[in-house]
C-alpha cells in the first residue's frame, strides 16, 4: 500500500513537472516571438485588420454598396475620410468590408488546403509503397501547373463567385501541404517514441494523431500562415482578372480592377485598397518569419 502511494505521488509529481515544463516552453517561445520586432509588428497590424472585417457593420460609416452619383470621385473629405468612387459610394467603408471578405477567402482557402493536404500527406508518408507512389504521382501532376494557372482552371470549370474562390485556392494549396506532412511524417515514424508506441498496442489512429501529427505540426503552421498571405494575394488577382468576387461585393482586388479605368482621374481608387492589400500580405509574412524563427532550434534569436 505504501508503495502503491509512492508512487502515485510520484507520477502526481511527474504530471505536474511536465505542465511547468510544457508552460515555460509556451513562456519561452512567446518571449522570442515578442523579441522579434517585424513579428510583433506584423500580429498588430493583422489584428487590425482582423477587427476591422469582424466590426465591419459598426465601424463602416456608410452602407458600402449605398451610391450617390452626384458625389462621384471625391476626394478625401470630412465626410468622406477616404473619398468615393466611380459610383460614389464611401470608400473607407468598402475598405473595411473588404478586409472581411479578404480575410475570408485566404483564411479559408489556406485552412482547408491544410487540412486535406496534411491528411493526405500523413497517410502516404506512413503507409508508403504503392499507395505513397500513387499518391505522389498526382501531386507531381497538380504541382506541374504554373503558380495561380492552377487556380484560374479550376474557377473556369466550377464558376466565378466567393465560395469557388475558396475551393480553387484550397486544391491550389493541397499539394504543397501534402509534400511537407509527407516530409516530416517519413522523418518521425522510424523514430523510437513511435516504435515505443507500437510496441505497447497504440492503433495507426492514436499514432497518427498523437504522436506524428502534433510532433509535425511546427512547419506546417510555418507554411500555414504564408499560404494564408498567397491566397489573400491570388484572390485579389483573380478578382481583379474578373475570374473572383463578383460586383457589387466589396473586395479590395475587385476595387482595384474597377478603379485602374480611372487612374488619372482618381488615383485614390486604386491606392488605398492596394495598400489594404500590401500591408496585409506583409504583416502575415512577417508573423511567418517570425513563427519559423521560433519554432526552429537551429536559430537562436
Amino acid at each position: 500500500m505504501a508503495g502503491d502511494i509512492k508512487q502515485s505521488d510520484g507520477a502526481e509529481q511527474s504530471g505536474d513537472g511536465g505542465d511547468m515544463g510544457g508552460a515555460g516552453m509556451d513562456r519561452k517561445l512567446l518571449h522570442r516571438f515578442l523579441r522579434n520586432r517585424m513579428g510583433t509588428a506584423g500580429v498588430v497590424i493583422l489584428l487590425i485588420v482582423v477587427l476591422l472585417g469582424v466590426f465591419a457593420p459598426q465601424l463602416a460609416p456608410y452602407d458600402p454598396l449605398k451610391q450617390n452619383l452626384l458625389r462621384r470621385f471625391e476626394t478625401p473629405s470630412a465626410d468622406h475620410l477616404l473619398g468615393t468612387d466611380e459610383l460614389g459610394r464611401d470608400i473607407l467603408s468598402r475598405t473595411v468590408y473588404g478586409a472581411r471578405v479578404s480575410l475570408l477567402v485566404g483564411f479559408s482557402a489556406a485552412f482547408g488546403g491544410l487540412v486535406v493536404g496534411v491528411s493526405i500527406g500523413m497517410l502516404s508518408g506512413f503507409f508508403g509503397g504503392r499507395f505513397d507512389d500513387l499518391i505522389m504521382r498526382l501531386i507531381d501532376v497538380m504541382m506541374s501547373f504554373p503558380g495561380v494557372l492552377l487556380a484560374i482552371l479550376i474557377v473556369s470549370i466550377i464558376g466565378t463567385g466567393t465560395v469557388n474562390v475558396i475551393i480553387a485556392l484550397a486544391v491550389w494549396r493541397i499539394p504543397t501541404f501534402a509534400r511537407v506532412s509527407r516530409g516530416s511524417v517519413l522523418s518521425l515514424k522510424e523514430k523510437e517514441f513511435v516504435e515505443a508506441s507500437r510496441a505497447v498496442g497504440a492503433g495507426t489512429v492514436r499514432i497518427l494523431v498523437r504522436h506524428l501529427a502534433v510532433n509535425s505540426m511546427a512547419p506546417i503552421f510555418v507554411y500555414l500562415s504564408l499560404s494564408t498571405a498567397t491566397a489573400i494575394l491570388t484572390a485579389a488577382s483573380l478578382s481583379f482578372l474578373g475570374l473572383g468576387v463578383q460586383p457589387p461585393t466589396a473586395e479590395w482586388g475587385l476595387m482595384v480592377s474597377t478603379g485602374r479605368q480611372y487612374l488619372r482621374q482618381a488615383p485614390h481608387l486604386i491606392v488605398i485598397p492596394g495598400m489594404a492589400i500590401f500591408f496585409t500580405v506583409l504583416s502575415i509574412n512577417f508573423v511567418g518569419d517570425a513563427m519559423r524563427d521560433v519554432l526552429d532550434p537551429r536559430l537562436k534569436m
